[in-house]
């Protein structure tokens, strides 16, 4: 091989790898978003479950608690 092919070959290699990194590099950032999305709504949730429980338990009465029907 040639001097200029192989700086040919090491200028295309240079070229792939800035742009496997500058795509790492994005890639990164879009999971660190995602992370604090998904903990945001796991926070979410768990606020939902709490407000539920209280809706639940205020609202309905446990089977062992309600009247029986009349007999007629």
């Amino acid at each position: 091989m040639s001097e200029k092919d192989l700086q040919a070959r090491l200028d295309e290699l240079e070229t792939r790898l800035a742009f496997q990194d500058d795509t790492i590099n994005t890639l990164h950032e879009q999971l660190a978003r995602q992370e604090l999305d998904i903990r945001e709504l796991w926070e979410a949730k768990k606020q939902l479950n709490i407000q539920l429980k209280e809706v639940s338990s205020s609202n309905i009465r446990k089977e062992e608690d309600e009247t029986p029907p009349p007999h007629y």
